[in-house]
C-alpha cells in the first residue's frame, strides 16, 4: 500500500505543516492571539526529522519556548510552563501563550509505519524512535521499569506511557503513538490547570500528529481550542 494510501486510510485529514501553522495562527488572530502580545512553545520530539515544523512556528509566532523531550513527552513540569509564562509579552494587562504539542511517527513510501529514510545513512531507520524502542521491549515482553540515570527520558516514558496502556496489551506503533499524543495532551493540561491563572492570561492548546513523510512532514490535528476571558472556545484547523 503506498503512502498516500496509508495517509488516507489512518488519517481523516492532514496538512502540510506550513498550512497547519498557518492555519491555527489565523484561526487565533480573530481572537486576539498574535505574534507580538503571544509567545507560543513547543512540544515535539528530538529528532531531527521533526524540527521543520520549528522553523514554521518560529516563522508564523516569533521564537517559541522549548518544552520538547523525546517521542515530544512534556517532562518540563510545573517548573518549565511557569518560566514560559514568565517570557510571555504583556499586552493591554494581559499574558497569552500558544501550546503546540505533536509526537511524531514516520510512513516510507511503501507506506510502511515507523520507517524512514535519513539524509547520508544507507538502510532504513525508524520514527519515532524513542517510541519504536519501547514497543519492542513490550513485544520482548521485558521492560525496564527502573529509572536509568543514564538514560532519564527513555525511562519516564515508559512509565508514563505504561499508565495508560492495559496490561497484557501490546499496541503497535500507530496505536502508542495516538497513546503518547493523549498521554501528553493530559499531562500539558493539568500543569495548565496548576500554574496559568486565566484571570490575567490567555492561552491556547493546539495537539496533533506530526507525520514524516517520504517527501514531507504533515500534521493531523487533534485537539484545538483556546481560553480567553476564562471562557473556552473550540476551534477547528479549517
Amino acid at each position: 500500500m503506498s503512502f498516500e494510501n496509508i495517509l488516507k486510510k489512518y488519517f481523516d485529514k492532514t496538512y502540510t505543516e506550513i498550512e497547519f501553522v498557518k492555519r491555527t495562527y489565523e484561526a487565533l488572530t480573530q481572537l486576539g492571539f498574535n505574534n507580538e502580545n503571544t509567545i507560543a512553545g513547543k512540544c515535539i520530539c528530538r529528532d531531527e526529522i521533526s524540527q521543520s515544523i520549528r522553523s514554521v512556528i518560529k516563522y508564523m509566532w516569533g521564537e517559541a519556548f522549548n518544552f520538547s523531550s523525546l517521542a515530544g513527552m512534556f517532562f518540563a513540569g510545573k517548573t518549565g510552563l511557569a518560566a514560559a509564562m514568565h517570557h510571555a509579552p504583556i499586552k493591554d494587562g494581559k499574558e497569552r501563550y500558544v501550546f503546540y504539542a505533536l509526537p511524531h511517527v514516520a510512513i516510507n513510501e511503501e507506506g510502511r509505519i515507523g520507517v524512514c529514510k535519513r539524509e547520508g545513512r544507507a538502510g532504513e531507520s525508524t520514527a519515532c524512535g524513542a517510541l519504536a524502542a519501547f514497543q519492542k521491549e513490550m513485544v520482548s515482553g521485558k521492560v525496564n521499569l527502573t529509572m536509568d540515570n543514564e538514560d532519564v527520558e527513555q525511562s519516564l516514558i515508559r512509565m508514563r506511557l505504561l499508565r495508560e496502556i492495559p496490561y497484557g496489551h501490546i499496541p503497535d506503533l500507530f496505536e502508542l503513538t495516538k497513546t503518547t499524543l493523549n498521554a501528553i495532551q493530559t499531562d500539558l493540561e493539568t500543569t495548565i490547570n496548576k500554574v496559568v491563572d486565566i484571570k490575567k492570561s490567555d492561552y491556547a492548546v493546539i495537539t496533533g500528529i506530526q507525520i514524516n513523510g517520504p517527501d514531507t512532514n504533515y500534521v493531523w490535528p487533534a485537539a484545538f481550542y483556546a481560553v480567553v476571558n476564562g471562557k473556552q472556545i473550540q476551534l477547528k484547523v479549517e
